[in-house]
């Protein structure tokens, strides 16, 4: 299911797995995954996470950034030409 993007009833067609099985394997897939990372990865953030944040992105050149960055703030000089025009920011500039 995972694999394919597919929904859960999609799979008896492909792998003959039917669909409360695939499922139920997906939910024990999903718990483990919970009680393998929970404690490290699924809790919030506390001020010694955020420091260490803080000093990664100052060092990478991002200094008071949190999270991610995705770039479409970034202004394209060289586009190509296939792909221009099709990614523009709010300014009508290529991103």
């Amino acid at each position: 299911m995972l694999a394919y993007r597919v929904e859960a009833d999609a799979c008896d067609e492909n792998v003959n797995i039917g669909e409360a099985a695939t499922l139920e394997c997906h939910c024990r897939l999903c718990e483990g995954i919970i009680s393998i990372f929970e404690k490290d990865y699924m809790r919030r953030s506390n001020a010694e996470d955020l420091q260490r944040l803080l000093h990664l992105g100052s060092k990478r050149g991002f200094p008071g950034m949190i999270g991610s960055i995705d770039f479409m703030h970034c202004q394209l000089k060289n586009c190509l030409k296939a792909r221009q025009g099709q990614f523009t920011s709010r300014h009508k500039g290529t991103t």
